[in-house]
């Protein structure tokens, strides 16, 4: 038998690992300034203006939301200001037949892909036209249990491999996500067949209330992709530019090459739904530490330099979510009210018979 090392072994903890392979890539700071232009996105001032439109979009949508949801008018929400980056920066860094798997928080991606106002606010109400969307939008519904998007984003990926189709799939996770097995699972599918999925690991810092030192001892969760055999990097997840460019890559890498984890370091300023009370396990000095870093003032100042964004173009912009929000409102109380049969009518592609019966009980009883 050949002796390959004679010496110790080397048990060397992760966290110094970590710190050595994964450092943080940031393109913007926190005053607008760009700090590592090598990483710059190849980008036009009016890509980068339109970027700031959809940033601000997703701000004013979440605060409008949070707004509608106070006064009842929608069902619980689970608020993504503070986001906009890991959200809409990597989403819009995606090409048309690219497809998008979200989670719950992420309905700001799925509008930018072409999903109406209605029929977000027709999801948070339950509704099933929410659900139905039109061939020209690629991507799934908002999945609601944690981590169970992965392998279903694994298995598109694969069969664009396998189509030979020059496109990538982009899923979303949180890091309380990553702690399901669904993670693992999908990643390592991806991995073996060389799948073009790109995973943006949202960590926001916490799993509902779960500080993420109680989800994992790993110093970042982009060494996870490590243990599937894929590429892995971390980025400031509150850098629209880094965020941005960094998919950009990812989206060339991944389709010669296979899967990319990404994980997004980022903050979610909010509740994690308009139930939860985040006073009960953060504090008021945490929330404006962050606040500091949102990804709107560092892209605002940076344009404002250039001379390519001014106070009057954020107003328009503003008032004009607020306006198609307000017209979405009004349309979504003209929407069909459900029924049981209804529901039950979409529960199988071909209904079993006792849900056949199920189907006539109900529609007898909804006609009287």
């Amino acid at each position: 038998m050949k002796i390959v090392n004679k010496g110790t072994f080397a048990f060397e903890d992760s966290i110094t690992q970590a710190a050595k392979l994964f450092p943080m890539y940031q393109v913007l700071n926190e005053d607008g300034e760009i700090v590592n232009p090598d990483l710059f996105p190849d980008v036009s001032d009016e890509k980068l203006v339109e970027l700031m439109k959809v940033l601000i979009f997703g701000r004013t949508y979440d605060e409008r939301v949070i707004i509608l949801n106070r006064q009842g008018a929608l069902g619980n929400y689970p608020p993504a200001g503070g986001q906009e980056a890991s959200q809409l920066a990597t989403t819009f860094a995606l090409q048309d037949n690219d497809f998008l798997v979200p989670t719950y928080r992420d309905i700001p991606p799925l509008l930018l892909r072409g999903l109406t106002l209605e029929q977000a606010f027709l999801w948070y109400k339950g509704h099933i036209r929410s659900n139905q969307y039109p061939e020209s939008i690629t991507a799934f519904s908002p999945q609601v249990i944690v981590g169970g998007q992965m392998p279903h984003a694994a298995g598109v990926a694969f069969g664009k491999r396998l189509k030979g189709e020059k496109n990538v799939v982009l899923a979303f996770c949180g890091d309380g996500g990553s702690s399901q097995g669904d993670f693992y699972e999908g990643l390592n599918f991806a991995g073996v067949y060389n799948a073009p999925l790109i995973t943006i690991l949202q960590n926001n810092g916490y799993g509902i209330s779960t500080p993420t030192s109680k989800q994992t001892k790993a110093l970042t969760f982009a060494q996870k992709g490590v243990a599937a055999g894929i590429a892995c990097i971390k980025v400031d997840g509150m850098d629209p530019l880094a965020m941005y460019s960094a998919v950009l890559k990812a989206r060339e890498y991944a389709i010669e090459n296979g899967p990319v984890l990404i994980e997004a370091y980022t903050y979610r300023l909010g509740p994690h739904t308009m139930s939860d009370d985040p006073t009960r396990y953060r504090s008021d000095e945490e929330v404006a530490e962050w606040q500091k870093k949102d990804p709107l003032i560092r892209l605002r100042k940076y344009l404002e330099k250039k001379g390519l964004w001014n106070e009057t173009m954020e107003e328009e912009t503003v008032e004009d979510v607020k306006r198609q929000i307000k017209e979405a409102m009004v349309n979504i109380n003209k929407a069909e009210k459900q029924k049981i049969s209804t529901f039950l009518e979409y529960m199988f592609e071909v209904p079993t018979q006792n849900i056949k019966e199920q189907i006539e009980i109900y529609k007898q009883r909804e006609a009287e």
